[in-house]
């Protein structure tokens, strides 16, 4: 997935209100600019860091600037985007990169389903069990090559697993799939300490049958695609 305009660099001057960010340009100019991540942002919104902003003229948003990519500035990145999954993901999909789902040849986004839901992607094919595919963002690392998921409860990724047991149990593949937006991690493991309750929903998914998927991402600012996958510890 490319990025639709140049990235410019700047550096983080602070975070807040969730969606909003101020940021200095090269120039010394201080703009606001959207933040496109509800989480807790661990370890990636500290004042001073470098980050990469994507310009945009659309007279329909607020603000000319979103936030796009953490710079390490030791040739890693994180991209902090949530939207950046599902749209490198389906490019992945459409073209069955994905080896475990790669005999899947339709790749239907943001399909209804359960208890008021939307599944991020619903694959079919003739012959084989309708795959229901929710993906979650990971950027959360707090030692080195570890990468977590989530950075904060959510009560609604507890809610996504539970969603997909009903699908494994009407006989569907469901596949939690996270995809690690960071360039630094190797491996990967779930933040029991900081969302127990995620922890023990997804205990309870795999016994259901709900199948686990972990892919890295190779990060630039120049694009953002899937690599290869991680494993589990």
């Amino acid at each position: 997935m490319k990025f639709a305009t140049p990235l410019i660099p700047a550096t983080l001057v602070r975070r807040y209100k969730r969606f909003l960010a101020d940021c200095l340009l090269p120039d010394g100019q201080e703009i606001t600019v959207h933040c496109p991540n509800p989480g807790s942002m661990m370890g990636l919104a500290e004042p001073g860091m470098q980050v990469w902003l994507e310009p945009n003229d659309d007279p329909k948003k607020k603000l000319n600037y979103g936030w796009r990519l953490v710079d390490h500035q030791n040739g890693h990145f994180t991209g902090v985007d949530t939207s950046v999954p599902n749209r490198a993901l389906r490019s992945a999909l459409e073209a069955q990169e994905i080896a475990e789902l790669a005999d899947y040849q339709t790749v239907r986004p943001e399909v209804k389903y359960g208890d008021s839901s939307r599944i991020d992607f619903l694959l079919t094919q003739p012959g084989l069990p309708d795959c229901y595919v929710e993906v979650k963002s990971v950027t959360l690392m707090r030692q080195p090559g570890l990468a977590e998921f989530p950075d904060s409860v959510t009560k609604r990724g507890a809610k996504h697993l539970g969603e997909l047991i009903k699908m494994a149990q009407h006989g569907h593949r469901a596949v939690m799939l996270y995809l690690v937006q960071r360039t630094d991690c190797q491996r990967f493991q779930l933040a029991a300490d900081i969302d127990p309750a995620y922890a023990q929903a997804f205990d309870t998914a795999q016994k259901h049958g709900v199948e686990r998927l972990i892919y890295s991402t190779r990060i630039s600012p120049d694009e953002i695609t899937i690599a290869a996958p991680i494993l589990a510890i």
